[in-house]
């Protein structure tokens, strides 16, 4: 029987029943009470009818509502599809909206239903509520945001499981370790069977399209060389511990089965970007380290850094090789959902040439300022939280460098919906030119209200099989 007609049914029952109580109280009143009394009752009993009246048409027109409310709906799709074309995008705006919606799409059909894990974050949305994420890895590879949404790192390839944490000779890697497994030349998915801490001899050097996952183990690149990202593309680095990284070099480093070369100094950042694209760097915890935690530089572009944790550091992060490198001006870096926390003093980021999004994300720390740059970047600010530190005269968030006989004051950079607190202010600069600053867009920004949520996760995340992370 059809639901509604069902909940009329009851209505009726519940009618007759309440008619026969008060036909009793009404016999019951002409006896005993007097007229007034027995005209309230009659009153009432008139009212009951009327309200049962208005429940049952108010039942029947919401099944004709939904019904009308879908065929309208089902109309309007079919005419939009038809005079919809695949390439018909006007409005900078709406191609961050598309990114949005794909995340969203991603997640509907992972059949999250209504009540899901979700926190607003539209990456950790994509994937995180799946209590099966072990088995299903490589649906990370779909939740991707930003310039550097398209990095696919190892999604096609196979598994390649890290038994082994030495790393006794950079030019023949032992088979189990992470660097035999990142030289190779096909896509592969790297895991690791337990917790680990790997110390490296020299730089690690990574070949195109792989992912590291440290999903699920405890995985620390700590005390050593780190991770170099050269001349490659389609990488993901996803859930490490970063740290503590050192100066190496003058030394052979192989970085495919094929080929080996010498490395003069590596300076000991934590992640080197040099020379490639499509790059996606996402919830890892990275401090201490002897250069910078994160240095993308030489033509580099096409990445996003997002969910990382920042903490315990002089010069964070640089988006640029230097003010006379004129092939940085490609450069589009997405900065999102990061917190810049505890101990860290300046560049997060400082940027050169480009076209840097830095959005939502959540800055609690800072020494000298918080984003810096010189020749001439794009900076587009939108919906982050700056806290700015106790001294009076740190209060600023942005810097300029500028070389002598150059003025900053053309310079396109904005703070859109930004909230900035203990005296916290940031000084924009340029005319506002629409075309620059679509270049550096790369997703809708979310209210600024919402960071200490879309950020509550950021670094590594502990994540267990069959408990969502």
């Amino acid at each position: 029987m059809h639901s509604s007609t069902t909940y009329i049914l009851s209505i009726f029952i519940d009618l007759d029943t309440l008619r026969d109580r008060f036909i009793h109280c009404v016999f019951r009143s002409t006896m005993t009470a007097s007229r007034r009394n027995f005209a309230l009752l009659v009153l009432l009993i008139v009212m009951l009818f009327l309200n049962a009246n208005a429940v049952i048409g108010s039942a029947e027109g919401s099944r004709q509502l939904k019904s009308s409310r879908n065929t309208t709906m089902t109309d309007r799709s079919s005419e939009e599809d038809e005079f919809k074309h695949e390439h018909s995008v006007d409005d900078p705006e709406v191609v961050a909206s598309m990114v949005d919606m794909t995340i969203r799409n991603s997640t509907e059909r992972r059949e999250l239903g209504f009540f899901s894990c979700g926190t607003g974050n539209p990456i950790d949305d994509c994937w995180r509520c799946d209590r099966n994420w072990m088995r299903h890895r490589k649906r990370l590879a779909d939740c991707a945001i930003g310039f550097g949404r398209n990095a696919i790192g190892g999604r096609d390839g196979k598994y390649y499981v890290v038994t082994d944490p030495s790393d006794e000779d950079p030019v023949n890697p032992r088979p189990g370790t992470l660097r035999h497994a990142v030289i190779q030349d096909r896509p592969l998915w790297i895991i690791f069977k337990r917790d680990m801490v790997i110390t490296l001899k020299q730089e690690l050097i990574m070949n195109s399209f792989k992912t590291i996952d440290g999903r699920g183990a405890n995985v620390h690149i700590a005390n050593g060389a780190c991770i170099t990202v050269q001349y490659v593309n389609n990488i993901i680095i996803h859930g490490l511990h970063i740290h503590d990284c050192k100066p190496t070099g003058h030394a052979m480093v192989r970085s495919s089965p094929s080929h080996s070369g010498w490395r003069t100094i590596a300076d000991g950042d934590g992640i080197s970007i040099f020379t490639s694209s499509q790059i996606w760097i996402d919830h890892n915890s990275l401090s201490h380290c002897a250069d910078g935690l994160i240095d993308v530089i030489m033509g580099s572009t096409a990445i996003t850094i997002s969910n990382n944790y920042f903490s315990q550091h002089n010069e964070v992060m640089l988006l640029g090789h230097n003010d006379s490198y004129h092939r940085d001006k490609v450069m589009q870096v997405t900065i999102a959902y990061n917190h810049f926390g505890e101990g860290l003093v300046q560049r997060m980021p400082r940027c050169r040439h480009g076209y840097f999004h830095v959005v939502n994300n959540d800055y609690t720390q800072w020494e000298m300022y918080a984003i810096g740059g010189s020749a001439n970047p794009t900076i587009n600010s939108q919906g982050n939280r700056f806290l700015a530190p106790a001294n009076p005269f740190a209060k600023e968030v942005t810097k300029r460098i500028v070389s002598p006989g150059h003025n900053w004051k053309h310079w396109n950079w904005r703070s859109e919906g930004d909230l900035l607190q203990n005296g916290a202010y940031f000084t924009p600069s340029g005319s506002g030119a629409a075309a620059s600053f679509a270049r550096a867009s790369s997703l809708a920004a979310k209210s600024s209200s919402l960071v200490g949520t879309l950020t509550s996760n950021a670094g590594v995340l502990s994540c267990r099989r069959g408990v969502q992370c």
